[in-house]
């Protein structure tokens, strides 16, 4: 014991303490205490006074012990024993809570759950009766357990752990329609509907016993129209299309407690769309806000906070706004993170702290305000069990309360102030940032922008709500005094107006920007900067929830991270159709994330490069099994070792841009194994194909969510004309009899992305053999130079800036480095490591090799930069100055004119060191002349 309540009567203490005769010391000032301030314990005092002292020395023990014999009654007995449960219960939790033995977590738990017992035992015995009335069709006395597939779910306070002293419980009761015939279910819904009834009789009533608990079953849907009991596909179509966002908060503490607690289990989960939503949910803070307003409007609770009277749960700064707080913060995030779906208060806005979503002293701040609110409730429902909330209107009812909490008045009524004032002033930050709207003509004169752009945005589609309008006009004064101080300011604006004409709505968005203003910051940035990321960005603004996601700007977490990242998702998805659009938007984020990583100068060219090579191979890698399991499902599983897919190009040399295809070759290993073993078996040639095209299909597809990548499939054995699949015996073959120079090159570049670990050695053992036979170095060059001549004579490169094609280019020194890596056998696929390979065979000096890599370097930064900023080629001059400023930073030189000099002179040296090695190394293949090869 730590604490005992100050006796407010004293004259009542004696009585009270004739009923514990043999009390002495601490109990005995408790008793005492106790009795002189609360009627209504004093009056429970006298009923169950025996039960009670022998309680004292193991409480906890107590409640089992009583909770295990109000489990043994029979029907008959039940309703006299809940209530003589409840007394016993209220009493102990009453004892333990005033003396301070149990935390408030204890005392609301004990209540619960006891709460909940109580309704299982109520059903059991209510749903028992029809079953054997014969009312319950196919049902037995066994399925009185399982109350014949009803299940109430908690809500409230009672689901979420936390119920009242003096609480109602509210319940929403469902059954499982599927455990019935349909010829049968009219009968079942209405057994199950007079079971209902007659369960919350059980509990409601008030007998000369008293009652258990007062039960409340409006939170079903639409409770004026439906009936007590409903089937769960009803309740379930019934949130799908018109459920609100209030519902969607209640259900965060939903939890089945009483009858088939797995149907209801199941229930709940087939909920979590509509209550986990899958983007970050910034629009619910404004309907949060609205439903406080609500409240206040129905109860009169407006003006400031005046102790005497106050409604400790709905008043300014009571325990709702923390619930309200904690719930919108867990709607906002949760359909990203699973681990923020909490029932409790204090249990979410720890975990929302934990996860970075509340500073960690705001998390504690709340908690203490909200233990602190719910003892004080709890004393004034223990004075006479009254279902209240609010403080006496008299200085005599708030010295009883002090006297209940061993406290002076004056020091409990200035810590109550204090915190009510806190609560409210945290809260209602949150919920209603005050921003005054500015006229568009006062922005225009202090911002020097064009008035008649500002204006015309009110016709656009993401402001066409009220909503949205009221919103936006917060939030453009500050947007427009950033988009003002950019290097080209007009330039901004336009690219910003270009964002903002895109938005299909507006109401999300710009409810995430008001929570976090430095998203305007970036929106800024990426508007007066890349105008074809704004505009990628307002076609896909879902991928802002990345950036306040907790770790967006985090240590890159590599290729192994992302793949099983991507499969644990997958996996707690079971439809295959979202599990591709959630692979979609998970690999947007990651894409969007890298994107603005590179221009905010976090990482350079090749680190970009490195991590767009690593999403794009943990996407297959992750998305891979995930095609495998739903193709088995109507074929069996792969015949033999399965398969694996060879990235190659790019995507195997590990250095991509933002909008590269993935190039790649599917090998497959039957172990001579003809056929799959499913519903509809395939032999193993056409299981393979098919299950190829189910892959590319998985990446390619537009789908809601868009497409994942480009999938370029010619690299495979006999390109365009052979089979999407290729066996691993018939890619040997090819590769050791057929393979043309050219194709030994691609392999120098190849890597394995996905597929079984066994495969995958093989497949890389085999690579490597035929990287490392014998080659002859003048025959490699001389094929080389013919492959330079026709790609020349195909295609010229676009002016200086293009980066890819032409002599001394990208594409040039790469096939120049796979050629020194093919003849000296390496198997390494970075360009740097066949430059070195030139350099050990003697092709170029250590100066020429360092020209070559440099000049890579620069011609990457270029090209990584192209596909950023959108251009087909690019074009520095139409860039704006925030895209010249990112081109000159990216390739840290420090004008374009240098810049562009500088790659001339790159281009050329390149040129005349491969054209020199190429000129002095290359003859005709032995046993022919030059150019006698088709």
């Amino acid at each position: 014991m730590t604490r005992t309540p100050r006796p407010y009567e004293p004259d009542h203490s004696a009585e009270a303490l004739s009923y514990f005769p043999d009390l002495s010391g601490e109990l005995k000032t408790l008793i005492a205490g106790t009795a002189a301030c609360s009627p209504y314990l004093r009056g429970l005092m006298a009923k169950e006074a025996e039960w009670i002292a022998a309680s004292f020395d193991d409480p906890e023990e107590a409640v089992k012990a009583e909770m295990a014999r109000l489990g043994e009654l029979p029907p008959d007995a039940l309703s006299a024993g809940l209530r003589q449960g409840k007394r016993r219960v209220a009493l102990l939790s009453a004892l333990a809570d005033l003396a301070g033995v149990w935390p408030l977590e204890t005392v609301t738990g004990t209540l619960t759950d006891f709460a909940g017992y109580a309704t299982h035992l109520a059903m059991r015995a209510t749903v028992g009766a029809e079953i054997r009335r014969g009312k319950l069709p196919g049902m037995t006395e066994a399925d009185a357990e399982t109350a014949g597939g009803m299940v109430a779910l908690a809500m409230g306070k009672m689901g979420a752990g936390e119920l009242n002293y003096s609480s109602d419980i509210d319940l929403i009761c469902l059954f499982d329609e599927t455990r019935y015939d349909p010829s049968d279910y009219l009968d079942a819904r209405a057994s199950l509907i007079r079971a209902t009834k007659k369960m919350t009789a059980l509990l409601n009533d008030l007998t000369e016993e008293g009652y258990v608990f007062r039960t409340d079953l409006r939170l079903r849907p639409d409770p004026s129209v439906t009936p007590v009991c409903m089937p769960m596909e009803a309740a379930e179509r019934y949130y799908e299309s018109l459920g609100r966002t209030w519902e969607r908060a209640a259900y965060i503490k939903a939890h089945p407690c009483a009858g088939d607690i797995a149907a209801g289990a199941a229930f709940l989960k087939t909920l979590r769309p509509f209550v986990w939503r899958k983007h970050l949910d910034f629009a619910a803070i404004q309907d949060a806000h609205d439903m406080r307003l609500a409240i206040r409007n129905h109860k009169g609770l407006h003006g400031p906070i005046r102790l005497y009277g106050h409604n400790m749960k709905l008043g300014r700064g009571g325990i709702r706004e923390i619930e309200f707080f904690t719930q919108t913060q867990q709607l906002i995030a949760g359909g990203r993170d699973p681990d923020l779906r909490v029932r409790g208060t204090v249990e979410g806005l720890h975990v929302l702290a934990s996860k970075g979503w509340l500073p960690q002293a705001l998390a504690e701040e709340l908690s203490g305000h909200y233990r602190f609110h719910r003892e004080v409730e709890h004393r004034l429902q223990m004075v006479n069990d009254a279902q209240t909330h609010s403080l006496p209107k008299s200085p005599e009812g708030m010295a009883r309360i002090a006297a209940m909490m061993d406290r002076d008045l004056p020091d409990l009524e200035a810590e109550l102030h204090q915190r009510l004032s806190a609560v409210h002033a945290k809260t209602e930050e949150f919920f209603a940032p005050d921003a005054a709207p500015i006229k568009d003509e006062e922005i225009a004169a202090e911002t020097g922008f064009d008035s008649a752009i500002l204006s015309r945005w009110l016709t656009y589609p993401a402001l066409r709500s009220e909503r949205a309008v009221e919103i936006f006009e917060r939030l453009k004064p500050e947007i427009l005094r950033k988009l003002a101080q950019s290097p080209r300011p007009d330039e901004a604006l336009v690219a910003f107006d270009g964002f903002l004409a895109g938005l299909p709505a507006g109401v999300q968005l710009f409810s995430l920007f008001e929570a976090n203003p430095q998203l305007v910051d970036l929106i800024v940035d990426i508007a007066g900067t890349v105008k074809a990321l704004a505009l990628y960005l307002s076609r896909n603004a879902g991928v802002l929830d990345g950036v306040i996601g907790g770790s967006f700007f985090s240590p890159w977490p590599g290729r192994a991270a992302l793949t099983a990242e991507l499969q644990s998702r997958l996996a707690a998805e079971v439809d295959y159709e979202r599990q591709l659009d959630g692979t979609r938007r998970w690999a947007k984020e990651w894409h969007f994330r890298i994107g603005v990583h590179l221009l905010r100068g976090l990482i350079d060219a090749k680190e970009a490069g490195a991590e767009y090579a690593d999403l794009a191979a943990a996407t297959l890698a992750g998305i891979a099994p995930a095609v495998v399991a739903e193709f088995a499902r109507k074929h069996g599983t792969p015949p033999g070792r399965g398969a694996v897919v060879l990235g190659m190009g790019s995507l195997g040399a590990g250095l991509q841009s933002a909008t590269s295809d993935l190039d790649v070759i599917v090998i497959y290993d039957t172990l001579d194994q003809e056929s799959s073993d499913g519903r509809r078996p395939l032999n193993s040639r056409t299981y393979y194909a098919r299950l190829t095209q189910a892959l590319i299909t998985a990446m390619t597809a537009p789908m809601a969510e868009g497409r994942l990548y480009e999938v370029d499939m010619r690299l495979r054995p006999s390109g365009n004309q052979g089979p999407v699949a290729t066996s691993l015996d018939a890619f040997r073959n090819y590769q050791t009899n057929e393979a043309w120079t050219w194709e030994h090159l691609a392999l120098t570049r190849a890597a394995i992305i996905a597929g079984g670990e066994e495969l995958a050695t093989d497949v890389e053992a085999f690579r490597r053999e035929v990287l490392q036979s014998p080659r002859d170095a003048a025959a490699v060059l001389a094929e080389v130079r013919d492959m330079r001549a026709r790609i020349a004579a195909a295609k010229a490169p676009d002016g200086l800036w293009d980066a890819k094609i032409g002599a001394g280019r990208m594409q040039d020194i790469e096939l120049f480095s796979q050629a020194a890596a093919l003849v000296s056998g390496s198997a390494e696929r970075t360009v740097t490591a066949g430059l070195d390979a030139a350099f050990e065979l003697g092709w170029v000096a250590d100066e020429e090799r360092h020209v070559l890599e440099q000049c890579y370097e620069r011609l990457w930064q270029i090209q990584i930069a192209t596909r950023l900023l959108g251009t087909g080629c690019l074009a520095p001059e139409q860039l704006g100055l925030g895209g010249q400023s990112f081109l000159t930073r990216l390739c840290r030189c420090d004008d374009l004119d240098k810049l562009a000099t500088d790659l001339a002179l790159g281009h050329e040296a390149a040129r005349q060191i491969i054209d020199h090695v190429i000129a002095a190394r290359a003859t005709a293949p032995e046993g022919g002349e030059e150019g006698d090869e088709d």
